[in-house]
């Protein structure tokens, strides 16, 4: 077998689809599911993509993922939205509150979205890049399991704790970005285990607190923070915004709900969205042009935008397909019934 197996986006989201279905999980979500997957392999985000495949048939076959579970949908003050996943994915959950939060976001001006009892795995860039084409800014939190060291420290405290934001932009792809407040994402250090590499010796520490280049003993140890004490105030940020916060937990008990299964994580999401028009009316127009401008100055100095890389890889597997490690590939066939 070749290096890589080629792929059309419509074949990554019918193996997805099959796999997810063939471990029990309902059909809506595997279809929710299975399009955050397509999403990461068409922009070209490998450690989001149908790599992921293997993380939610884990945590399906482990009993950490309500596999049939129904969110609902709940109001708990004029600007707020919660949906209770039931201890299903996040996506479907996402999918049921969305509609309600731009609705309130564009009626008062602003307004939140807390999901309670879901499981995470993915990136959190599709869901304010949804909202941001709406025409709303939107901002992401999200904790993990305790995989992550505070500054300082060596013993795991916060989970990897990613921050999204969205901007919309007038006839084009919107401002977003995405990245953990650790050093990197731990589905990339998995990545890296999987191929037998190194990784950087500040990416974490082994099981005795020690830097490590071995990928494993990160995975086993603790992961760092990006940019010392900043990334370390911000990872306990998102725990108190996403876990007391909306009533959820935080990363060091949702390790302890997993229950040593090496599930997903298990807990909530705060998604705020902000319509630019509350603010300013009849305004708008002018002022979204004052914010092209600043992105104008950042690109005509040579600078990249956030996200630019992603849609450049989305042009381009639009119409190419993406490829597929031989060896993921394998893995990934081996969970769909029949093969």
């Amino acid at each position: 077998m070749s290096e890589d197996v080629r792929m059309t986006l419509d074949e990554v989201r019918a193996l997805a689809r099959k796999v997810l279905l063939g471990a029990g999980l309902s059909r809506a979500h595997a279809e929710a599911v299975a399009e955050t997957m397509v999403a990461g392999e068409r922009d070209g985000c490998a450690s989001h993509g149908i790599y992921r495949l293997l993380v939610a048939a884990n945590s399906i076959a482990k009993g950490v993922v309500a596999v049939d579970a129904d969110p609902v949908v709940s109001e708990p003050a004029p600007a707020l939205v919660r949906v209770d996943g039931g201890g299903g994915f996040a996506q479907l959950a996402f999918e049921r509150g969305r509609p309600l939060l731009a609705k309130k976001a564009q009626g008062y001006g602003i307004a939140a979205l807390a999901l309670n009892n879901v499981v995470h795995f993915a990136a959190l860039w599709p869901e304010v890049e949804a909202l941001a084409q709406d025409g709303l800014v939107a901002l992401a939190v999200t904790p993990s399991h305790a995989w992550v060291a505070p500054a300082g420290g060596t013993q795991p405290v916060f989970g990897t704790n990613p921050i999204a934001f969205g901007w919309p932009r007038p006839g084009r792809e919107p401002f977003v970005f995405d990245f953990a407040t650790s050093a990197v994402a731990r589905g990339e250090i998995e990545l890296h285990r999987r191929a037998g590499k190194a990784v950087p010796d500040d990416w974490g520490y082994d099981a005795d607190g020690q830097p490590t280049t071995e990928a494993a003993a990160v995975l086993n140890g603790a992961m760092r923070t990006f940019g010392g004490h900043k990334g370390s105030a911000l990872a306990a940020m998102v725990e108190l915004l996403a876990g007391p916060l909306i009533g959820d937990m935080t990363s060091r008990e949702s390790l302890e709900a997993d229950a040593a299964r090496g599930g997903s994580p298990i807990g909530g999401e705060l998604i705020i969205a902000i319509d630019p028009a509350g603010f300013l009316g009849s305004a708008v127009t002018e002022h979204l042009a004052r914010a092209e401008a600043m992105f104008g100055a950042i690109e005509e100095q040579g600078a990249r935008l956030p996200s630019q890389r992603r849609y450049a890889a989305r042009a381009r597997s639009l119409t190419e397909g993406v490829a597929i490690p031989a060896a993921l590939y394998r893995d990934i066939m081996a969970l769909v019934p029949g093969e």
